[in-house]
């Protein structure tokens, strides 16, 4: 079956194991939930522009809160992340794929149909009204009756097992198959962060997948794990629920740390300063990353000693990350500096997540935060270090490989126009929500009297999020003017450190006809430069013949074992037939690895 697949056309990229192909699926899945979670954003900025609005009702805008925080979230920042670990790890280690290419397969797929899951509550008209944190008992079958909460529990399972998946895979692929002479200190250090990523999704995944599975149980079979009427405890969920929380906080964060220190050392010609301090402090953020999740409780009680503990522990991860903050600006302190729409964003990272961490160090004071808890404050905090962070990060990893993912340049008009609409819309979006928290609006209110004094702050972030809008279909129409008329760019394009830049754009299916060996870090740069900065001729890869070169077969059982799963989760949702539909997904499933099991190697 696999043999006969062809190697063109929409079935060859439905069947693809290829890393790369499985990345830039990643990335337009992800970009296209970029816009729905935009949209959301746009339909609730628009409620709140003005007093006692009406554009949406209570019910809708409690919805539009709920899915955009978990599409942003899951659906959005992880797997663009996931397409920079598809497209980059083997390539920046030197290897010729991810250890399990079929498996790596499987978790896109169960990522893409378990999205399409958690957003097909809106077309039974069932959208989620809880928060995108679901505390109990907001989430239970009292106060949400319909099956709007089961599509999100189980959406949020399925995506989270191909997150799963796909970390196991990645873990392995570092640890095990990097080329000769790369050491994991001469690891690119967004290899590092990758892999402390992936460990901390191993750690984290597993416990909100356990409370998920107790709030299905609790909606579906009756039980009472978070019922006090049935001896469950409320609390319990936001325990569960914030253990797995804050180390996300570090998942969607730590890729765009390390895209972000690839960009700034290549953009300012010198190498990262203090690279083996930045190694450590990623490995700080992710062992710390664990220990202050109560934060996000000081109000509900803790005691003084918990308070006392997870306020320290909160003040301690500041020192890591400040590391790394001192770093990256050290990185560019008298470098060549190129101010390309990549490093522009790469910049922007540093100084938005700056302010951002500021306000985080705020609320590791159990009093500051007391204030804070529930209010805008807290809005314009972690959208700072997500939105100003992670995203702002990200869209510069996407103008830095674009030529290496198509061979072609963005246009860096069109970037640098983009760059100054997200950063005037951002700061005007969000910075105003800091005061808006002071003056006491609270989070996740639909409509406010105009005698509140927050009439002209809300008018002013509307307006913002109108700007970043205009800022985001400027993306769309460059990334696919791009895509057709896009400058032609060279295999190494920007003078790049690591190995991904050796190799022709866009790689070769095998990507290294030969695979790599290194004696340093950097060492691409040092084998294109003398001591003393002299360009040299680097060593060319050999010619080879592909037919030569064993590759993985495409297979379509990744997709089809993906689908069954999510349909035995989608029968918990179908309030009619539900059991027939579970039973289908079973036995596509059962199937599926029956095909897989046997299919040629």
């Amino acid at each position: 079956m696999a043999k006969n697949l062809p190697k063109t056309g929409i079935i060859s990229w439905l069947t693809t194991v290829d890393h790369k192909r499985i990345g830039i699926m990643y990335a337009l899945s992800s970009l296209f939930f970029l816009i729905i979670g935009g949209i959301d954003a746009l339909l609730m900025r628009t409620q709140l522009m003005v007093p006692n609005n009406t554009v949406v009702t209570g019910d809708i805008f409690n919805g539009l809160v709920t899915m955009h925080g978990t599409t942003m979230i899951f659906l959005v920042v992880m797997p663009l992340s996931a397409a920079f670990f598809n497209f980059l790890v083997p390539l920046q280690i030197g290897a010729a794929d991810v250890a399990f290419p079929r498996l790596n397969s499987l978790s896109f797929w169960i990522f893409f149909f378990g999205g399409c899951l958690l957003n097909a509550s809106y077309l039974v008209q069932q959208i989620p009204a809880m928060g995108w944190f679901a505390y109990a008992n907001l989430s239970s079958k009292q106060f949400n009756p319909t099956h709007s909460v089961d599509f999100w529990a189980l959406g949020v399972q399925v995506v989270g097992l191909a997150s799963l998946i796909a970390a196991i895979n990645f873990f392995v692929t570092i640890i095990n198959m990097r080329c000769k002479g790369m050491t994991l200190l001469k690891m690119p250090l967004f290899i590092w962060t990758t892999l402390v990523t992936q460990v901390l999704l191993i750690l984290s995944l597993p416990v909100i997948t356990v409370a998920l599975v107790m709030l299905s149980f609790d909606r579906t079979f009756g039980t009472g794990f978070f019922n006090p009427s049935q001896g469950g405890q409320v609390i319990m969920w936001q325990h569960l629920f914030w253990v797995f929380g804050h180390p996300e906080v570090y998942i969607l964060i730590l890729p765009a740390m390390g895209i972000v220190s690839e960009i700034l050392s290549t953009f300012a010609k010198k190498p990262l300063f203090g690279y083996t301090v930045m190694v450590y402090s990623s490995c700080a953020i992710g062992f710390l990353g664990f220990a202050v999740w109560a934060h996000h409780m000081f109000t509900t009680g803790l005691g003084v000693w918990a308070t006392a503990l997870f306020s320290a522990a909160t003040m301690l991860i500041a020192v890591p990350t400040g590391v790394k903050i001192f770093n990256w600006i050290s990185t560019l302190w008298g470098g060549k500096i190129r101010f390309t729409t990549a490093s522009m964003f790469a910049i922007s990272f540093v100084a938005m997540f700056t302010l951002g961490g500021l306000s985080g160090i705020m609320h590791s004071s159990p009093v500051i935060d007391t204030q804070h808890q529930d209010t805008y404050f807290v809005v314009a905090h972690f959208h700072y270090v997500l939105y100003g962070g992670a995203v702002m990060g990200l869209f510069g990893g996407i103008f830095y490989w674009f030529p290496k993912v198509t061979g072609k340049f963005m246009n860096e008009l069109m970037g640098k126009a983009q760059f100054w609409l997200y950063m005037v819309g951002f700061n005007l979006t969000f910075f105003p929500m800091h005061f808006l928290g002071l003056e006491g609006m609270p989070r996740r209110i639909y409509t406010y009297a105009p005698d509140m004094n927050w009439n002209f702050w809300n008018f002013c972030a509307t307006m913002g999020a109108y700007v970043t809008a205009i800022g985001g279909i400027l993306f769309f129409v460059n990334f696919f003017w791009s895509l057709k008329f896009g400058a032609k760019a060279g295999n190494d394009p920007w003078d790049g450190r690591t190995l991904e830049w050796s190799i022709p754009s866009p790689p070769p299916e095998y990507n290294f006809a030969k695979l790599p060996e290194v004696t340093q870090l950097d060492d691409w740069w040092y084998k294109k430069y003398t001591h003393d900065g002299k360009r040299l001729n680097p060593p060319s890869q050999p010619v080879v013949d592909p037919k030569t070169i064993h590759l993985p077969h495409q297979s379509f059982w990744p997709m089809v074992l993906a689908f069954g799963i999510t349909m035995i989760a989608t029968g918990f949702c179908v309030p009619s037939s539900g059991v027939f539909v579970s039973l289908i997904g079973l036995a596509i499933t059962m199937a599926s690895t029956y095909g897989w099991a046997y299919e040629e190697p």
